[in-house]
């Protein structure tokens, strides 16, 4: 039998079986009626606005000659199925207006994806929500969702990223979401939560980001967030949290931002935050940190932006400041440091922002702050500065906003 034959019968063999696989073999294409039955009730329980953006969920669906056909949400608005069954719901901006008190839970056991984001969804989050076992990614962000986030959450073992931001929830973060040993991203910013930071958030060792800026929390933070080894963001700021800054933080070295400002955090800076050598931006301002500018700082040659004002900062400015030639804002303003401006400043050639003022710095300014030729606001002023302003002062040609008043400056 030559090459020819061969491929024929071959070709043949398989065109049988692929028949036989679709006429013999059932399979599941439809969703179940009750999955469908589920999501109508809920969508009878919304506002007339999500009646019609949700016009496609009927179950008497007819065809041109009017036939029923059979009941399946697959092919309904946001919705998504696999094997038989609905694994996503995806109503982001869909103008749905009403509670999830009816929401079937219970009915979408193999849902994987859901995003109800940008809605005007109110009331609780249901302690049901624990039923979707298989969930791997949850967004309920921008509703008007208030009350506790449910401890039921941390049911959802699966859940790879939780986002409920911009809501007005309350009351503090439950524990049990330190069970959700896979979770990759945690937002929870702009609501209105309380309490302090769990320690359980420590055994998130999957987590890249972490955001939880603009609440009311409190306490300190705890060194328990040192194990999360994986984060890239941290983002606590805007709260009122309390204590020091633990140095367990030295252990994040893939974190690129790392965010603090705006709290009530006392203490010194840890010496171990050198050790974050991907940070681009550290913005520890507005806290009560006392004592100085670690020199171990200048390891941070990623670093683009490093606010550190209205604190207590003492001590000189360190000279290694000069070895982060990356920078582009430097703000040290409102502190208590003295001493010289280190001329390793200099080195900064891309910087474009210089914020000294408001401290008890002394000496002559620098003649190598002229190098700087990208800077455009430079604030000195409220120093103890003498001497002259250095001739070559901008070089750059792009100054546009000098300070240096309140100083004992003399010359032209």
């Amino acid at each position: 039998m030559d090459s020819s034959h061969e491929f024929k019968r071959v070709m043949s063999l398989l065109a049988a079986l692929a028949l036989f696989i679709y006429f013999v073999i059932p399979l599941p294409v439809h969703a179940s009626p009750a999955e469908a039955q589920a999501l109508v009730k809920w969508k009878s329980s919304l506002g007339q606005h999500s009646v019609s953006s949700l016009s496609s969920w009927t179950l008497s669906p007819r065809n041109a000659t009017g036939s029923k056909l059979t009941i399946s949400p697959c092919t309904w608005y946001g919705i998504s199925c696999r094997a038989g069954s609905v694994i996503g719901i995806n109503l982001t901006s869909a103008n749905v207006e009403g509670t999830l008190d009816e929401f079937p839970f219970s009915s979408l056991s193999n849902l994987k994806f859901m995003d109800l984001g940008i809605n005007s969804l109110f009331g609780h989050i249901p302690p049901q929500i624990g039923l979707l076992s298989n969930l791997t990614y949850l967004d309920l962000s921008i509703n008007r969702f208030s009350g506790k986030i449910p401890p039921e959450i941390g049911r959802l073992t699966k859940l790879e990223v939780l986002h409920l931001v911009f809501n007005g929830l309350n009351g503090s973060i439950p524990q049990e979401i330190g069970q959700l040993h896979l979770l990759n991203e945690l937002a929870l910013y702009c609501n209105q939560l309380d309490g302090s930071i769990p320690s359980s958030l420590g055994n998130l060792s999957k987590l890249a980001i972490l955001y939880v800026y603009n609440n009311s929390l409190s306490g300190s933070i705890p060194p328990e967030m040192g194990n999360m080894t994986n984060l890239e963001e941290l983002h606590m700021n805007d709260n009122i949290l309390t204590g020091p800054i633990p140095s367990t933080l030295g252990n994040l070295t893939k974190l690129t931002q790392l965010n603090l400002f705006d709290n009530e955090l006392t203490g010194s800076i840890p010496l171990e935050l050198g050790n974050l050598n991907l940070l681009s931006a550290l913005s520890l301002y507005e806290n009560n940190l006392i004592g100085s500018i670690p020199p171990t700082l200048g390891n941070l040659t990623e670093l683009t932006l490093l606010f550190l004002y209205a604190n207590q900062l003492s001590g000189h400015i360190p000279d290694e400041i000069g070895n982060l030639r990356a920078m582009l804002d430097l703000e040290l303003s409102r502190n208590q440091l003295t001493g010289p401006i280190p001329s390793s400043l200099g080195n900064l050639t891309y910087l474009e922002y210089l914020f000294l003022r408001e401290n008890q710095l002394s000496g002559s300014i620098p003649g190598s702050l002229g190098d700087l030729i990208k800077l455009e606001e430079l604030q000195l002023d409220t120093n103890q500065f003498a001497g002259s302003l250095p001739e070559n002062l901008c070089r750059g040609g792009l100054l546009q906003n000098l300070t240096v008043s309140r100083n004992f400056l003399t010359g032209s």
